[in-house]
């Protein structure tokens, strides 16, 4: 699964390259960003919560791509067939494209999708039995942030994940992050 999200992040860099060149000589130029924050992760039964933190470019004003990376920090409980599981997310990377709105100076809507993957860990300490499953999504979702100024912002995001294969299912993802701009 690595291998595959380093894969698509090495072609859409090589696909945006151009567009970053045409960006340049526009003078917007490219600029790098960083944001660490805080996502609770929602399905039907369970809310998980991570550390995210997100590496990105912006080509210009209004493309992008970034990568995320989150550590499980909460679990939740739900009950199936009358046992009680413990759940908590262990790891979670993904890679996105995003676009960007400028409303102002200050503040850009965004859109972005991407590919990802989720690795979770449920227990029933009835039975002693613990498990780790994985599960691959396709994600999209908007937010917007704001920047106080120049480097320092914050931003609000909403995500869907929809897994794929025999785990199926979906999550709605809210985060809010702090942003450093590079």
């Amino acid at each position: 699964m690595r291998a595959l999200i380093t894969a698509a992040s090495a072609l859409a860099l090589a696909a945006l390259l151009p567009a970053a060149a045409s960006a340049q000589t526009a003078n917007t130029g490219t600029t790098f960003y960083g944001t660490l924050g805080y996502a609770d992760s929602s399905t039907d039964h369970l809310n998980l919560g991570t550390i995210q933190g997100r590496v990105g470019a912006r080509f210009g004003q209004y493309f992008g791509v970034e990568g995320e990376l989150g550590a499980g920090v909460t679990n939740d409980k739900t009950t199936v067939n009358g046992v009680d599981i413990k759940a908590k997310i262990q790891h979670q990377e993904a890679i996105y494209g995003v676009g960007f709105l400028p409303l102002s100076p200050q503040f850009d809507l965004l859109a972005r999708i991407g590919y990802g993957e989720t690795r979770a860990k449920a227990s029933a300490s009835a039975f002693g039995v613990a498990d780790s499953t994985s599960g691959d999504s396709w994600n999209y979702g908007v937010g917007g942030q704001y920047r106080f100024d120049d480097k320092n912002g914050v931003r609000a995001d909403y995500t869907r994940e929809e897994y794929t294969g025999s785990n199926g299912g979906a999550a709605n993802v809210y985060a809010l992050s702090y942003v450093r701009k590079f």
